[in-house]
């Protein structure tokens, strides 16, 4: 009995001891010989663009992994303040290496928009390679996206409109273009008359709208090869030999957990996994590489597009929290419309750190809600007259209604602190209430939209 007693005790200090070193290294953004994974647990919209961006200080590559240009991330560090839609947030360093993965929906002029933009801003010209496997989103697939929720109406998915939908249909019908093949004039020639045959059928006869003209979309891919040719690499081994290097890599996710179109809600979801695991196969690395998996939760809960969101508020208690939240109020960094709000949602955020296989919460813009005297926390869902703790399908979602908790606010500004121990009781409560609640261990907390806004948290035993 001693014996099982001293191993425990020992197990334990162990334990400790490498908790210590791993929170001490995460402080000082030493995040050497490993990839980390910074993905969202929710709808999108947590906050991933500003912990990449602060992540990034102790990396030598940052990998977009999946998604294209319909979402954003918004960065605010000392050379202003940017929207991307597809460079990673990491791209501001001037030693890191800022790839687009194969699972990413390139759109080649929206790329080069978006490194003009803050090349124009005083950012030196970021290292960019572009994986030869990447697929590109044609013109075509914009079209199609405006077509297609035209048709629908009433019943459209809220999209975009910026053609990431057909670009994975396209992807996975096998009819897609991959930057590779730019470079093949033969190939590429048949290609684009063969699959511009189908989609006029579609365009005239299902949407009757003008068809493609294949010699103009030829010369068109003609340009964006020109565009793309100086930053084509083969990624895959490009980052195997990174990796045998000792090099860190930072792999950024778009959206979070609820919009994977498995384990999302289903159909109001986005067209590529938005989870970790996705991580390995959109970067082109083996999965067990991946160490850490840094999950973005907001303090409480946003989201831009059409689908069951159990715990949003409405009028003037939304457009409170959306005028005060972010940097600026809480609108799409895409697409400028407003986010649909609501609280912090236990049941959503539980699931979505689950599926991601959470190692680290990172817990943002907890500053905003310093004006409540109370904070509405949704601890469960009641479904036909049970309440659950367990997420489920749309279907059943659907039915939900969010079980409240009321907790006591803070009422005072915390921006500037940066030890955990010094934010306001009511503060701390909240946190551990929320962390008790969904499980995951939060060891970071944004306080504010800066790179120099966040408190780092020893791991807690949970």
């Amino acid at each position: 009995m001693l014996m099982v007693e001293l191993y425990y005790l020992c197990h334990e200090a162990v334990v400790t001891c490498n908790r210590k070193n791993e929170n001490s290294r995460f402080q000082k953004g030493e995040v050497n010989d490993m990839v980390k994974a910074v993905v969202g647990a929710n709808w999108g919209d947590e906050g991933k663009g500003k912990i990449t961006d602060m992540l990034a200080q102790g990396a030598d590559i940052i990998v977009r992994f999946q998604g294209g240009a319909n979402a954003g991330h918004t960065i605010v560090n000392d050379y202003g303040k940017f929207a991307l839609h597809t460079l990673p947030s990491g791209v501001f360093y001037h030693h890191t290496t800022s790839i687009i993965g194969n699972g990413v929906a390139l759109n080649i002029p929206i790329l080069f928009q978006e490194i003009q933009s803050i090349v124009e801003k005083g950012v030196p010209m970021p290292k960019i390679l572009v994986s030869d496997r990447a697929q590109i989103v044609m013109p075509y697939h914009i079209l199609f996206d405006q077509y297609e929720e035209e048709r629908l109406g009433g019943k459209s998915f809220g999209s975009t409109k910026s053609g990431i939908a057909p670009f994975y249909s396209d992807k996975y019908a096998k009819i897609g273009f991959q930057v590779s093949e730019l470079f093949e004039e033969e190939l590429l020639a048949e290609k684009v008359e063969r699959v511009c045959e189908m989609k006029n059928i579609l365009l005239q006869h299902l949407y009757h709208k003008p068809a493609i003209d294949v010699k103009q979309l030829l010369e068109t891919l003609h340009q964006y090869r020109d565009m793309v040719a100086p930053y084509v690499c083969d990624v895959s081994a490009y980052l195997d030999k990174a990796l045998k290097e000792g090099k860190t890599v930072l792999l950024e996710g778009q959206l979070g957990t609820l919009k994977d179109p498995d384990h999302g809600i289903y159909p109001m979801v986005t067209s590529s996994s938005t989870l970790a695991a996705y991580g390995a196969i959109g970067a082109g690395i083996p999965p067990y590489e991946i160490k850490e998996i840094i999950t973005v939760c907001k303090a409480y809960s946003s989201a831009v597009g059409a689908g069951v969101f159990v715990s949003e508020i409405f009028g003037e208690e939304a457009d409170e929290l959306r005028r005060r939240g972010g940097d600026g109020g809480e609108y799409g960094a895409t697409t400028g419309r407003p986010r649909r709000m609501g609280w912090f949602d236990c049941v959503a955020s539980k699931y979505g750190c689950r599926m991601q296989g959470t190692t680290d919460v990172a817990f943002t813009v907890l500053d905003v809600l310093g004006y409540l005297d109370e904070i509405p926390v949704c601890v469960g869902y009641e479904i036909d007259g049970e309440v659950t703790t367990e997420f489920p399908v749309t279907a059943k979602l659907a039915k939900a209604k969010p079980v409240l908790q009321n907790l006591p606010g803070w009422k005072c500004e915390i921006r500037g602190i940066r030890k955990y121990e010094e934010l306001p009781e009511n503060c701390r409560n909240y946190i551990e209430f929320i962390e008790k609640q969904i499980g995951y261990p939060i060891t970071m907390i944004s306080n504010g939209p800066g790179r120099e806004d966040i408190i780092y948290r020893n791991k807690p035993i949970i």
